[in-house]
């Protein structure tokens, strides 16, 4: 017996690597040093920083990724995997600086594999950070054919004054929020029950239920149901960070991740302080009313499982608002004022119960 005949294909791995090397290149940033290959991958800290303090993160794609793995898509679930950490440490104020993977799987299937690289690559170019390096585990037996599962991990920096930590955020500050690109990436054990066993809305076959991955909705327009919801998770990183460094006023931020904004809004809210929501004040996109109506979910529970159309919040000054969105407009990021910091105790109010 040898390693190929246990199921690992040592050949197939290195040629995996020499693959995606001109990928990785291409994230490179002026700290990293050394290349591709080694044990570690490092990188100095940026010139300019007084009190430079990291920032780290880290997170997956969840089940999100079984979608992909379904209708053989792989191209955009390397990028939720990047914005899942770096829309994260961007809370804190961060730049991210670099970005490692790990890609675990049951056999090496290389040209999926750099489909799924060549989203990750992609997300770092959009978040401005290097991919410093990662790890390919083919593990036969544990994952089934064509199945994969990815986890990142991310590092930033901030200047140690510039830290966002609920400190700034100030009753009657502003809540904005910007629009999401879609379900992003939670939510989807939910979405896939939806459209496996979900009411069907056409009324055409009243006995039928669920939906396939490449049906087109209608109501969602001329994309199939695959498509619409492996449209990658946006990345705010740029003009986010462009915003503070052009003097406009953020106290603080949340990303909408796991729990939507009724457990997310309150992370970036200091002591004795909550957010009272002005329900109607931001456009739905359409793919949550069909998920709502389809698999008739109830009225609360959309908010805590979909991020309903808002990915990320800013806290800003009441007299800074009309600023802010007309600077955010102008670098074309749809957001809309959506609340405001009220006395409390860390709830979000105006939501259905």
């Amino acid at each position: 017996m040898d390693y190929r005949d246990a199921g690992v294909d040592v050949e197939a791995g290195r040629g995996f690597v020499q693959r995606i090397r001109s990928l990785v290149e291409s994230t490179r940033r002026p700290e990293v040093l050394g290349g591709l290959g080694g044990f570690s991958g490092l990188c100095e800290l940026p010139t300019g920083y007084r009190e430079p303090v990291l920032v780290s993160g880290t997170d997956g794609v969840g089940t999100k990724l079984k979608i992909a793995q379904v209708t053989q898509r792989h191209s955009t679930v390397g990028i939720d995997l990047v914005a899942m950490c770096v829309n994260d440490i961007l809370t804190s104020g961060a730049e991210p600086l670099f970005f490692l993977d790990y890609l675990a799987t049951g056999k090496l299937e290389p040209a999926a594999l750099a489909e799924v690289v060549e989203g990750i690559v992609a997300g770092c170019r959009q978040a401005g950070c290097a991919l410093l390096g990662g790890e390919t585990a083919e593990m036969p037996g544990f994952y089934g054919p064509g199945e994969y599962d990815l986890a990142g991990f991310c590092v930033g920096v901030v200047e140690k004054s510039q830290i966002l930590d609920g400190s700034q955020v100030q009753v009657g500050d502003r809540v904005l929020g910007l629009a999401s690109s879609g379900v992003h990436s939670n939510g989807f054990s939910l979405v896939r029950k939806v459209v496996a066993e979900g009411q069907r809305l056409d009324a055409s076959n009243p006995e039928q239920q669920g939906y396939g991955w490449d049906e087109v909705v209608p109501a969602l327009g001329d994309l199939s149901l695959a498509e619409v919801l492996l449209t990658p998770t946006r990345i705010y990183v740029n003009p986010v960070l462009q915003a503070r460094r052009q003097g406009l006023a953020i106290h603080g931020m949340a990303h909408i991740t796991g729990g939507g904004l009724p457990e997310n809004l309150p992370r970036c809210l200091g002591p004795e302080q909550s957010i009272h929501l002005d329900l109607g004040s931001w456009p739905v996109p359409p793919v949550f009313d069909w998920l709502v109506q389809a698999g008739q979910v109830p009225e609360a529970d959309r908010y805590h499982t979909f991020n309903m159309g808002i990915g990320f919040a800013l806290v800003v000054p009441a007299n800074d608002v009309d600023q802010a969105l007309a600077w955010l407009a102008q670098h074309q990021v749809e957001a809309y004022c959506i609340g405001e910091v009220v006395a409390g105790a860390g709830q979000v109010t105006g939501l259905p119960d």
